[in-house]
């Protein structure tokens, strides 16, 4: 898990979200696929 904040653009790879979410920050949590 780590804490990012959600912006438009960069060179990371983004998360799809809605736009109230933008310049928040946030947890991302990583899962193993099955």
């Amino acid at each position: 898990m780590f804490e990012k904040r959600v912006t438009r653009f960069g060179n990371g790879a983004k998360i799809d979200c809605p736009l109230q979410f933008l310049d928040k920050k946030v947890y991302v949590i990583v899962r193993k696929s099955r």
